[in-house]
């Protein structure tokens, strides 16, 4: 029965994953993310069969929630149109296409050959949010500064957009 759920939230992802970026039903910005909504609850389904659900809790409040708004809020404030089918040319096609499988198959060799494939997690880790924030503030506290000043550039960069005319 785990399997089946975990097989269907999987599955889920992908397809919704998919019709973030290629949506054959609208070409509207606010249906697609409306799918990343859809794709980042399935994500959350996908950790409460890991049993981590604090994090599957943060998923859904953090990400479906607030980041989601403020993408809706950039896309609103940019006033995006419903943008046109262009004509796809075949030799973007065929270079596009080439590029993606060469670097998925990079990517597959570098899993394959990586020596965190089949990494333990930590003695002591039991997937709680006291073991998580520990490890998160010793071991990655350099990443999570860096993701901290990102998102403040990405704020200020916000509100140097929203503003009608720069004095």
């Amino acid at each position: 029965m785990q399997d089946l759920g975990f097989y269907l939230c999987a599955s889920l992802t992908l397809l919704f994953g998919l019709l973030v970026v290629a949506n054959p039903f609208s070409r509207n910005p606010v249906t697609s993310a409306m799918f990343l909504v859809l794709t980042m609850i399935c994500l959350a389904g996908l950790f409460v069969m890991l049993g981590a659900f604090f994090l599957a809790a943060v998923q859904i409040l953090v990400y479906a929630g607030a980041v989601m708004v403020l993408f809706l809020f950039v896309i609103m404030l940019l006033d995006l149109k419903q943008e046109g089918r262009r004509k796809i040319k075949l030799a973007g096609l065929v270079i596009g296409t080439v590029s993606v499988a060469a670097l998925a198959l990079l990517a597959l060799k570098l899993v394959h050959e990586s020596a965190f494939a089949y990494a333990k997690a930590p003695d002591g880790f039991e997937g709680s949010a006291l073991s998580l924030g520990k490890l998160l503030f010793t071991d990655f506290i350099l990443p999570f500064e860096v993701m901290s000043i990102l998102l403040l550039v990405a704020m200020v960069g916000v509100i140097l957009l929203s503003k009608r005319d720069l004095k």
